[in-house]
């Protein structure tokens, strides 16, 4: 779902018109759109942050279970 929203992202932000499908472009080409796009990456970091902590903690189950740490 995250992957999902990130590709969202890009290709609302790509050089390619794809309105027609539902994705309202963000204009990287001015200061306004560029200041949009930030603000939509900030936001797919803040929304991954328990995803990468969950994962961590996993591989560290791991290691720790192979007898790694």
């Amino acid at each position: 779902e995250l992957a999902a929203a990130a590709r969202e992202i890009d290709m609302r932000a790509s050089p390619y018109d794809l309105s027609a499908y539902g994705y309202v472009p963000i204009a990287v080409e001015n200061a306004a759109g560029r200041a949009e796009y930030v603000r939509c990456q900030k936001a797919i970091a803040e929304r991954a942050v328990p995803l990468r902590a969950a994962l961590r903690a996993r591989c560290d189950l791991l290691l720790r279970a192979a007898g790694y740490r």
